[in-house]
């Protein structure tokens, strides 16, 4: 086999020379080679998507593990592991370069112990019980704010996928490797309420449930995870980009544009999934009450739009690979909006049908958003590459090496502040629930009911909030990417971006 069509190994699992853009390479080695590493990375991926969200599940059943919460505490608790999942998406991205892929791979499957170790003998241990209400908060909140390294798995496995794959090909790939990952979100809130009343009998349905099993579920996938991940993985020489890729990105006004609309896409699929199913017990109790089978087992059927938004995003990145990113993307924003819109029209009307449905949609648009927006990175930077090509008189093959890993950086960070708005969408449920909270707030059986129904538009100023925001950002997908305006105010319309 010829050195083009060869990946030249230095070491255990390492390649040092890659070239996916080479056909005869990519067809000889490289498919093969690519496709094994993103396999093992969905199924690392995914179960970091699932101890992330797992408190958005557990928090609905502290009360009946005789741990209750107010809805202000409830949010907080899941807001926390989205504000520290967030936080260390970069660094998470930074390691691929340190360590390479199969290592930080492993090191990062190995880190979900911690928290699933947490919500199994911690959380309902009776020495927890045993501590009055704001401190037993305060130890819950630690908890579940631990369960945010399991949202740091994203960014690293995206942008470790990202050089294993050649360009026409990345939108579907890394659309395939995030939506593995963000069916993690309906795996849990699907599982998990079926898990901790494992044993109980149905009689005491709702009373009492096993906490412990919420994280020790997870713990033999993890370690499966861990091994695999060692055993038959690669890390890429091409992938050990220097800090110097993540400062000129950061330098970009590109970068902040991305990361803005990935803040509407992702960050409503991850924030509405934490958020969903308290809002749904929060603004329906008399549906939830009507359904116990639901309510129960099922918490309140917010696995299905997390479930639609994950299976949704490998076609945004299909469909960006054939129409261009920022179409599709001007076309989520859209959707949102008018679902958005119709989401408060159930609320406004109470009518469960309406505002689930329309939530629905509001997934399947995110989903489609989070392939379109990742799917222009390397679009636009490989654009800007061929501008600084042309601008200094360079063969364009020099300079993509160097805007190829501004394109990884840009992966993370966008992927850190996407998740950064998962957290804004919680607080601002929760700033809108304050007087219904507070009305509640020692109310129990059918009197928490009844002023429940009574405030059932509590979130309304929310859902403006996030029509609002949706329409500036359809705005902005037009202005930067499509509008074919005045040359001193050019866009990306050209490039097909």
């Amino acid at each position: 086999m010829s050195a083009r069509t060869r990946a030249a190994r230095r070491g255990r699992g390492w390649i040092e020379h890659w070239n996916p853009e080479d056909e005869e390479f990519w067809e000889t080695t490289g498919r093969r080679v690519a496709r094994r590493n993103l396999i093992l990375s969905v199924f690392t991926e995914h179960l970091g998507f699932a101890i992330w969200v797992l408190w958005s599940v557990v928090v609905l059943s502290l009360p009946a593990a005789g741990l209750p919460m107010s809805v202000s505490e409830s949010f907080w608790l899941v807001s926390a592991p989205n504000l520290v999942g967030a936080a260390i998406r970069i660094p998470y991205t930074f390691a691929v370069p340190r360590f390479g892929g199969r290592v930080w791979t492993t090191i990062s499957a190995v880190l979900l112990l911690v928290p699933s170790s947490l919500l199994a003998f911690v959380v309902p241990s009776g020495w927890l019980a045993a501590q009055d209400h704001d401190t037993r908060f305060w130890i819950l909140l630690a908890c579940a704010a631990v369960a945010g390294v399991g949202g740091g798995n994203f960014s690293s496995s995206m942008a470790n996928i990202s050089f294993f794959y050649p360009e026409r090909r990345k939108g579907f790939a890394l659309g395939l490797n995030a939506a593995g990952g963000n069916l993690g979100v309906a795996v849990v809130q699907l599982l998990v309420p079926l898990v901790v009343v494992a044993g109980v009998p149905v009689a005491a349905s709702g009373t009492r449930v096993h906490l412990a099993y919420a994280g020790l579920v997870w713990m033999p996938f993890i370690v499966v995870a861990a091994v695999c991940a060692w055993l038959f993985m690669d890390g890429l020489a091409e992938a050990r980009a220097d800090p110097r890729s993540y400062a000129a990105a950061l330098r970009h006004g590109q970068t902040w544009i991305v990361s803005l609309l990935y803040v509407g896409t992702f960050g409503s699929f991850i924030g509405f999934s934490f958020a969903l199913p308290l809002v749904i017990r929060t603004t329906f109790p008399e549906f939830l009450a009507q359904h116990a089978f639901v309510r129960d087992y099922l918490a309140g059927l917010g696995f299905v739009g997390a479930l639609a938004g994950s299976v949704a995003r490998p076609l945004g990145g299909r469909l960006s690979d054939r129409y261009g990113g920022a179409r599709v993307t001007l076309a989520v924003f859209a959707g949102m909006v008018v679902a958005t819109v119709a989401a408060a029209g159930g609320v406004l009307r109470h009518d469960f049908g309406l505002f689930f449905c329309a939530y629905l949609v509001v997934f399947a648009c995110s989903g489609v958003g989070n392939g379109s927006t990742y799917r222009m990175i390397p679009v636009i930077f490989g654009e800007l590459g061929r501008r600084e090509a042309a601008a200094r008189g360079l063969d364009p093959a020099l300079t993509a090496p160097d805007y190829k890993r501004r394109a990884a950086a840009v992966i993370g960070i966008a992927g850190a502040i996407g998740a950064f708005g998962g957290f804004l969408i919680q607080q601002v449920f929760r700033l809108a629930s304050t007087d219904a909270a507070s009305a509640m707030k020692g109310a129990t059986g059918a009197a928490a009911a009844r002023v429940a129904q009574e405030h059932a538009g509590w979130s309304l100023p929310a859902l403006w909030i996030f029509i609002g925001s949706y329409v500036l950002l359809a705005g902005l997908t037009w202005w930067a990417y499509l509008r074919r305006g005045p040359s001193h105010a050019p866009s990306f319309a050209y490039a097909r971006v």
